[in-house]
């Protein structure tokens, strides 16, 4: 284009309207617009998946036993609005026959059906996945779990810890020369559970629209956490680690990696793991006698680890958090402060990025992926009780 083409089409915006796409075409809708979830899951895992699908644009109607709901709107009621924002509220109590008959018509409608109860609880009240597939065959039907709808397990109670345990995570956590982690901070695989089952039923919805029929999605948290040990398991293979003592030096023996104390009583974390970065970490801190060419293979630094981990441990103490960080970020070393929850929503990064809803001190955060027609701030806050009878 010439230059007085572009000055004359500046001048003339009216001729162009494909210039102004915004003033002629709508507001592009969220992924999951026109998609309806009829949500008997409880406490954590399940409510935590059907809040991804709601941020998606899915209505989400959450059934809730009478009187009280949702068992973490007691106790838990920080968690249950975190994990419940922009859903409907029905009260029902599934053993009366008129307020089944309610929810069934609900279900009639709806494209996917989610239930976080033991198996078999479903099936006593004639609303498990057969009968509801037999009747209306596009739905989607996704059960969470703590072991699935089958095997020997398939009955026991649990909680995040025990399926981290059965799934082997629980046994190669902690710290070197201790036992296993009670606590990651996190309860991994209740969200691990939630995103296995978010995946999954996307990608049976999309199934669907090739095949014109759903299907039942059996989701059970500790067979998602044995998914995630995939990748230890193909280390452990690979350096031949059959024993546990073996797996946990493996895991959890590095050098340059963890999390080391400032002397403001801050943390930062380094993870120089490849042999670049160690380079670039030597030409930050004096971590001789590591530092030369003896220890440039990461099999030589590992057989020292806990000696390189000591001498990093001793020149940070002498320094300032941010100090140190800005040094590590000058020479390219992967390292970032240790932000405790409270301070998450002031790091530049997240604020810049907008990934907070609301503010204050502890604002929750948004769906992390942008995607079309996703709106921030669009949901709300979690449902009153049994709001949705208006």
């Amino acid at each position: 284009m010439t230059g007085t083409a572009a000055r004359s089409q500046a001048q003339h915006p009216a001729q162009h309207p494909a210039q102004h796409p915004a003033q002629h075409q709508a507001q592009p809708q969220p992924p999951l617009a026109g998609i309806t979830v009829i949500d008997f899951s409880e406490l954590l895992p399940g409510p935590f998946f059907t809040q991804s699908l709601a941020e998606l644009g899915a209505r989400v109607v959450k059934i809730e036993r009478p009187p009280n709901g949702d068992n973490v709107r007691r106790m838990g009621p920080g968690v249950f609005e975190a994990v419940n924002r922009g859903k409907q509220s029905l009260l029902a109590d599934l053993k009366d026959e008129a307020q089944r008959a309610e929810v069934r018509a609900l279900i009639a409608k709806a494209d996917v059906v989610v239930e976080s109860y033991r198996p078999g609880v479903m099936a006593r009240l004639g609303l498990d996945a057969a009968s509801l597939l037999a009747e209306f065959p596009r739905l989607i039907y996704v059960s969470l779990s703590g072991y699935g709808q089958e095997g020997p397990w398939a009955g026991l109670p649990g909680h995040d810890i025990n399926y981290l345990a059965a799934a082997g995570v629980l046994a190669v956590s902690g710290v070197p020369g201790q036992g296993p982690a009670q606590s990651f901070g996190l309860p991994v695989a209740d969200l691990c559970g939630a995103m296995y089952a978010l995946s999954s039923t996307l990608a049976a919805l999309y199934q669907r629209e090739h095949t014109g029929r759903g299907q039942h999605l059996d989701v059970a948290l500790a067979d998602c956490a044995l998914h995630w040990m995939n990748p230890r398991v193909g280390a452990y293979r690979e350096a031949g680690a059959v024993t546990l003592e073996a797996q946990r030096e493996a895991t959890l023996v590095k050098p340059a990696y963890g999390a080391f104390a400032c002397r403001d009583g801050r943390h930062v974390s380094i993870a120089a793991l490849e042999d670049h970065f160690w380079v670039r970490l030597c030409e930050a801190l004096d971590l001789a006698p590591y530092g030369g060419e003896a220890f440039r293979a990461m099999k030589a630094r590992k057989a020292v680890a806990g000696a390189i981990n000591a001498r990093i441990a001793e020149l940070l103490a002498a320094s300032d958090a941010d100090e140190v960080f800005a040094l590590l970020q000058r020479h390219d070393v992967p390292a970032a402060p240790v932000v405790e929850p409270s301070r998450v929503a002031a790091v530049p990064q997240f604020a810049q990025r907008g990934k907070f809803e609301g503010g204050g001190v502890l604002p929750v955060a948004r769906y992390p992926v942008p995607m079309t027609g996703v709106v921030p701030g669009r949901l709300g806050g979690a449902p009153a009780l049994d709001s949705a009878r208006g």
